[in-house]
């Protein structure tokens, strides 16, 4: 995903130096693990693994396959691969050893052992034989160790931390406490039932994240990635000092071919970074800006993050809803970004006294590129009209991968003929790997936390020490999804979080929709939180800016996706942002919901920059500031503040507006 292939001809000047490459190659390692690059017979043994794990989950998509046998053999397409792919240690890289032979064996044989079980092996998980314990013992061994290959040893560490809450809990001091358990009881009810390894997040890695994976990698092999940048400089004007706006727009159309967001950050800054630069943006400006654009292409729909298909799952509804949840606040979102890249273009041109206008990148006009190429956009609208017109969202993407490799060759040169369309599939399971991996290893979370009860322990300590406070409780739930996102990948943030802390908001009535998606937006934080900060650290080795200047300035950027969750949770109303109807809520509650956010979140945004109509003065920016809080949390600050306050809203934006006048009238003030 570092190569340049996607980018427009004009960019090659500013295509990555060989340094910065490898550092921004390495930070992307730190997520994906350090891939071998096999060549001969061995690359054609691995491509064939890879397109084989494609062609299965696409016949099982079209196909009825059982669902234990499905899960099993993706887990088991996901062991081998990480074995043959993913070095032991990185000095061994791009050489197959024995040992990864033996790996790759063993997992055939332990997949092989569970499906000819069947149902026998799956009625005796109470009373297991000797071998059924042997047995899941090797798969937790090779589910952690392929994990540890693909993202890093963070994870792996995590679930061990909880198998030994498992076998020795029953030595904790209370409310911890738990009756402790052996191998013989815990073993099989991670390793053979579907409370485990094989749990919910298998299943939707098996049946819809790995589709959209190899959807996103067809949709690059195709050229939707080059063109999605293309439209992007073209409908900004192709300008230097339309950048800021270009990153903003790119990153919401390559969310769907990335499928990454340090991927989309690495994509955005070789191109726009130069760009940026020229007109004055400051490195850790830039590199904040170009990470919280790689955030946003985690959220957006149609293909949002690998949790949203987990959140559809656990609250059993169609990813249509959950698509339409994601709806008002990824449009809250990107108006965010853009508040704050008009006024960093205000500011900046204030500062140097204009700004240089001279043309960027040389793109086609959008009606040439319409004409062109604007049939990528099909498949986009496809999978959403699918999906409305009553396809699952499994045959949605299946059919839409089909109409996207249909109409690729409606460009001779981005035609996906065979030898292409095999690569596009490899890459695709390719890139699925680590997210199997990682629901494979928080299966095994999940199932110490449903085995032991900690999930509902943790509820009740949750409540009791925020005093049965909605709001503190939050507060709570958000630090802990934060502190856990730090540590391990945005998926398994949610998997871990949705289980453990999701359930405290809605035993104090937090609709369950409401509580999901509060840790789903938390979990996506973890994105730009170091020390697992990738799509920062990624954007600094690019801009050549300190890696934790870039990521605060990625906290400013991304501030929407802080506060905004909080309004799910803390407000009646404000369910209606994820356009939830309670009460004989309307349409026109929605729309006024929208509007005070908007409103909140653009007074934020020039508190952030420190720039209105012009320069702030400190007192100017703590009063935006309070005028963005007051938009944003109305029914919160009301009730704090009882009949003291009884408009938060109203006086918030009466706020704002004097404050826009005084900047008006008053002249340049001082910062």
């Amino acid at each position: 995903m570092t190569s340049t292939h996607h980018l427009p001809p004009e960019a090659a000047a500013a295509a990555l130096d060989d340094a910065t490459a490898a550092r921004v190659e390495a930070l992307i390692e730190e997520e994906e693990g350090a891939q071998n690059r096999f060549s001969g017979w061995l690359g054609y043994v691995a491509t064939m693994l890879a397109l084989a794990m494609s062609l299965f989950h696409l016949w099982a998509a079209w196909d009825i396959v059982p669902t234990t046998t499905l899960r099993f053999v993706h887990v088991g397409f996901a062991l081998v691969l990480s074995f043959v792919l993913f070095p032991m240690l990185r000095r061994h890289r791009n050489r197959l050893m024995p040992w990864d032979v033996v790996l790759a064996a063993a997992s055939i044989y332990v997949i092989y052992y569970l499906i000819a079980g069947g149902d026998d092996l799956q009625d005796r998980a109470i009373f297991p034989d000797p071998m059924d314990i042997a047995v899941g013992w090797m798969l937790i061994a090779l589910v952690l160790e392929a994990t540890r290959r693909a993202t890093g040893p963070v994870m792996p560490a995590v679930a061990i931390f909880f198998l030994l809450y498992g076998f020795f809990g029953n030595h904790l001091p209370a409310p911890w406490q738990h009756q402790g358990y052996d191998s013989e009881r815990m073993i099989p009810h991670i390793s053979i039932g579907l409370d485990g390894i094989f749990g919910t997040a298998v299943d939707v890695s098996a049946t819809l994240i790995v589709l959209f994976t190899i959807y996103g990698a067809i949709l690059q092999a195709s050229g939707a990635g080059k063109f999605f940048v293309d439209f992007s400089f073209a409908a900004t004007g192709g300008k230097a000092a339309s950048a800021g706006r270009t990153v903003v727009l790119s990153s919401f159309l390559l969310g769907g071919p990335s499928g990454s967001g340090v991927a989309t950050t690495v994509t955005l800054g070789t191109v726009a970074w130069p760009m940026m630069k020229k007109v004055g943006y400051r490195p850790d400006d830039a590199g904040g800006l170009l990470a919280a654009g790689g955030l946003g292409a985690i959220i957006s729909p149609p293909v949002l993050g690998a949790a949203a298909f987990l959140i559809a799952e656990y609250l059993k509804l169609g990813y249509l809803d959950v698509l339409k949840m994601a709806v008002i606040p990824t449009i809250l979102y990107y108006a965010s970004l853009l508040f704050m890249v008009e006024l960093d273009q205000k500011r900046i041109r204030a500062q140097r006294g204009g700004m240089d206008s001279a043309e960027g990148i040389k793109v086609d006009p959008i009606p040439v590129l319409l004409r062109r190429y604007g049939f990528h956009f099909t498949s986009l609208v496809a999978i959403v009209a699918f999906m409305v017109w009553g396809y699952s969202a499994t045959l949605s993407v299946l059919y839409a991968m089909i109409l996207a490799v249909l109409l690729s060759f409606i460009r001779p040169e981005q035609a996906l003929w065979p030898k292409r369309l095999v690569e596009a599939l490899a890459g695709g399971a390719i890139q699925a790997v680590g997210i199997a991996a990682t629901c494979a290893s928080a299966g095994i979370i999940v199932g110490v936390i449903t085995l032991t009860g900690l999930g509902l322990k943790f509820s009740d300590i949750a409540i009791q020490a925020a005093g049965g406070s909605v709001v503190v409780t939050a507060l709570y739930t958000a630090l802990i999804v934060w502190i856990v996102g730090l540590a391990v990948p945005v998926t398994a943030s949610y998997i871990i979080c949705a289980v453990v802390a999701a359930p405290a908001l809605m035993k104090l009535g937090v609709p369950d929709y409401a509580a999901h998606m509060f840790v789903f937006y938390y979990a996506v934080l973890s994105e730009v939180s170091p020390p697992t900060a990738l799509s920062p650290f990624a954007a600094a080795a690019i801009t050549g800016a300190g890696p934790y200047r870039t990521t605060l300035q990625a906290w400013k950027y991304t501030l929407p996706a802080f506060l905004l969750p909080f309004v799910f949770v803390t407000d009646p109303e404000g369910v209606g942002l994820l356009l939830n109807f309670r009460d004989g809520m309307t349409w026109l509650d929605v729309l006024w919901q929208f509007v005070l956010a908007a409103a909140g979140l653009a007074a934020l945004a020039a508190a952030a920059q420190g720039y209105g109509l012009r320069m702030m003065a400190a007192w100017e920016r703590l009063g935006f500031v309070l005028a963005g809080l007051l938009m944003i949390f109305p029914a919160l600050l009301q009730h704090a503040a009882g009949d003291l306050v009884p408009y938060p809203h109203l006086i918030g934006m009466a706020l704002a507006t004097v404050l826009l006048v005084l900047q008006q009238r008053g002249g340049q003030a001082r910062a």
